[in-house]
């Protein structure tokens, strides 16, 4: 599909109607792709939905060639830490221990959800994700972005070189490594540093992680076997201070968006 800029708005979910647009995404890709599940999954309305929806902000891509819910098109959502406390927690905190990163003191925010529909993936939807994103930190003087991303399947056996790889070269400094939980937390260094195919073990990462690599992210000590999402998460750490200028400069590129 030919992506045309001008049809694309960038904003966040005003109204429950725009957060069902972002569950009725999220359910057509980590659900009917990925073969997630959960207890607040409505496969009828096919919705992907958890009980931290209504404290997180959610980032909205919308093409307003398509119609009605189907204009959204890509998504994001996002919680600083008074909505984590008005949540009760960080949702990631059911699989990893944030201690350091709360102990920090620093402003954070915790991503997550992150999304787009098929037909605009390789396009630039999501780097208008990411500029959206880099003017949210702006406003809200964010410091440290940090959530969970996901390889596909739950046996490590077969992802025993990129998370290899992860634990060897992107582990996080330890005032800001969180760490997984049991039982669902599972070792990284699966093959020792001196054996690695690093060129195969980065092809077999998911676009994402590989995407937060380049622009200087971190991740927390061991994953997170995620039964539920049919998925072993890793917990991605960005600290915008430790970011170099070529890191900054990229991710902040078009950040001047407004994102109302």
């Amino acid at each position: 599909m030919q992506i045309d800029d001008s049809h694309f708005e960038l904003r966040l979910a005003r109204d429950a109607q725009d957060r069902r647009a972002a569950q009725r995404l999220r359910y057509e890709v980590f659900v009917a792709e990925l073969g997630g599940d959960g207890p607040l999954v409505d496969h009828a309305a096919r919705l992907e939905a958890d009980r931290f929806d209504p404290y997180f902000d959610h980032l909205l891509l919308l093409d307003h060639r398509r119609t009605g819910d189907d204009q959204v098109v890509g998504v994001y959502r996002v919680m600083r830490l008074d909505q984590a406390e008005a949540a009760g927690q960080f949702y990631s905190e059911d699989e990893y221990d944030l201690t350091p990163l709360r102990r920090s003191g620093r402003p954070l925010l915790e991503l997550g959800r992150s999304c787009v529909h098929r037909d605009y993936r390789g396009g630039t939807a999501m780097m208008h994700l990411w500029n959206g994103l880099a003017a949210y930190i702006a406003a809200h003087d964010i410091e440290v972005m940090f959530g969970v991303a996901s390889f596909h399947g739950t046996d490590p056996a077969p992802l025993a070189a990129p998370l290899s790889l992860l634990h060897h070269r992107h582990l996080a400094p330890p005032d800001i490594r969180p760490a997984a939980r049991p039982p669902g937390a599972t070792r990284m260094d699966l093959i020792g540093a001196e054996a690695l195919d690093r060129p195969a073990a980065i092809r077999s990462m998911p676009a994402l992680i590989k995407a937060y690599l380049r622009l200087g992210g971190f991740v927390g000590e061991g994953a997170f076997i995620d039964r539920a999402f049919n998925c072993i998460d890793v917990c991605l750490v960005m600290d915008v201070a430790r970011m170099s200028e070529k890191h900054r400069a990229i991710y902040q590129r078009g950040a001047g968006v407004a994102v109302p």
